[in-house]
């Protein structure tokens, strides 16, 4: 059976690495789709280009600068994307979100143990990267189910990575954020399913991709040497082997995947 509503794709994270490619990629493939970013001056215009190469592929962007771990800042983000709703609705057309990308990086890279208490993590800024990371993914669910925003065939995606279950310097609060985020998505998953609501929710552990938030890691040169050594696919991921990979888990007929870690990363992950 076709779908004929009309998609929105919602990328948390979106104006660069895996949500900016995604973004493209979902596009392409006919969603309109609403940005949440943050993003300072001297990157806004990068973020003008990437909305005009969306227009250009015959989409609509909705984005904003945004922190997306903001209370009263997600609520106006929602009531923007409700507006551009009510534009489609008054043109017949039956708009729902049928992708729900989070993909934010933003956290500490502080280690949890040093001589100088200044150089190791406080609580302020675990609970930061855990709020940011992982926490906010709920918060965004919640609010748009509530809303009606997410129904029958709408599919949430979390990016984690095998930090979450391995051990990487200064990269510690991160690796528990990523640990929380895959089990807030088993949760979600579960609840989700239990109310027979059709919306299916996936953790996307992504091999070492070449991104920001990857070069801002101190150890990123090893991390990088030792993914190209291990890798059977003789290559890095790329994000576009992520956004590849949402688009097709993204079309019909995949309703009863949900509450899974699904790798995209050419075997790395099985070698390690």
């Amino acid at each position: 059976m076709t779908d004929d509503r009309e998609r929105w794709a919602l990328i948390l994270g979106a104006s660069s690495g895996m949500g900016e490619a995604t973004s493209l990629a979902l596009a392409k493939d006919g969603y309109r789709i609403a940005g949440i970013h943050l993003d300072f001056r001297a990157g806004l215009a990068r973020v003008d280009e990437l909305k005009a190469r969306i227009a250009k592929l015959g989409s609509e962007p909705l984005f904003i600068n945004m922190n997306a771990a903001d209370d009263e800042k997600r609520a106006a983000a929602l009531d923007a994307l409700r507006a551009k709703f009510g534009e489609s609705k008054a043109k017949g057309r039956d708009p729902y979100v049928r992708v729900v990308m989070h993909s934010l990086a933003f956290g500490t890279l502080l280690p949890f143990v040093a001589e100088d208490p200044k150089e190791a993590i406080n609580r302020k800024q675990m609970e930061m990267t855990q709020d940011v990371m992982a926490n906010s993914l709920v918060d965004w669910v919640q609010d748009l189910y509530r809303d009606g925003f997410l129904t029958k065939g709408s599919k949430v995606y979390a990016m984690t990575s095998e930090g979450s279950t391995r051990v990487v310097p200064t990269y510690g609060a991160v690796s528990s954020a990523k640990a929380a985020l895959e089990s807030h998505c088993r949760q979600l998953a579960m609840e989700l399913a239990k109310k027979g609501s059709g919306i299916s929710v996936n953790a996307i552990r992504a091999g070492v991709t070449v991104t920001p938030a990857l070069m801002k890691i101190p150890e990123h040169d090893a991390i990088i040497e030792a993914s190209t050594r291990r890798n059977p696919s003789g290559r890095m991921t790329t994000p576009r082997d992520v956004a590849d990979a949402i688009v097709a888990l993204s079309r019909e007929g995949l309703d009863f995947v949900t509450g899974n870690v699904i790798g995209v990363d050419g075997g790395e992950y099985i070698t390690g």
